[in-house]
């Protein structure tokens, strides 16, 4: 399952990724999800306030449709943190 498949632009992503290239963007958005579990990441309310919190860390101005993509495929995935295969496929996704 893609993230374009959730409508979530390209264009965006790339953004995205460009600013995660920043050392300290990247430490504090580490920081941020340092500690989640995966039941919080198939809360919505949580991953609402993460991709909120998160988009103010990049300066990342998202619409609401665009948050709630965000949200939607993030729970859709059942990210399990602490299992390397989620994480290895999320990174492959996104390279």
């Amino acid at each position: 399952m893609g993230y374009q498949q959730f409508g979530i632009s390209p264009a965006l992503v790339d953004r995205i990724k460009m600013k995660m290239k920043n050392p300290a963007v990247k430490e504090r958005i580490k920081n941020m999800i340092n500690g989640i579990s995966k039941q919080e990441l198939q809360n919505t309310a949580v991953v609402r306030r993460l991709v909120r919190n998160a988009s103010a860390v990049m300066n990342e101005k998202l619409t609401s449709a665009q948050e709630d993509q965000i949200v939607k495929f993030v729970i859709a995935q059942k990210i399990d943190p602490s299992n390397t295969f989620h994480l290895i496929r999320l990174w492959g996704m996104f390279r």
